[in-house]
């Protein structure tokens, strides 16, 4: 391998580390996500059916899919701030796990090739 190739490859892998240190310091994670929401009652007297309406709320509500099928849960307000970071955390995971991807890909492009201009031809 020629110096300016394994510069390259050293910058990779210099970046691969850096890209896996950072998701050593992400915290818990959560998929899904969490929205605030007003709903109506059934209760034809209640002032969620008044004109104009009073919606009850609002709620937090997490949404995820667990096993194929969506859930959905009610949080309490401190939960839905710690709901809220975690599922930050899985977003900030999965973006750092795009650029590991993207790192490991150009290097094994660079270190296919090298071991391609290695072999020896066949006649």
């Amino acid at each position: 391998m020629d110096r300016r190739t394994r510069q390259r490859l050293d910058r990779y892998e210099q970046r691969y580390n850096e890209l896996a240190r950072q998701v050593s310091e992400i915290g818990f994670i959560k998929s899904g996500s969490i929205l605030k929401r007003q709903t109506a009652c059934g209760k034809q007297n209640c002032r969620c059916h008044a004109d104009p309406p009073q919606l009850h709320g609002p709620y937090n509500l997490w949404t995820a899919k667990v096993n194929g099928k969506t859930v959905t849960r009610q949080l309490p307000d401190g939960e839905a701030h710690l709901y809220r970071t975690w599922i930050a955390n899985d977003r900030k995971l999965r973006a750092l796990i795009d650029k590991m991807r993207d790192v490991s890909a150009k290097a094994q492009d660079l270190l296919l090739h090298e071991e391609r201009r290695a072999r020896p031809k066949s006649p």
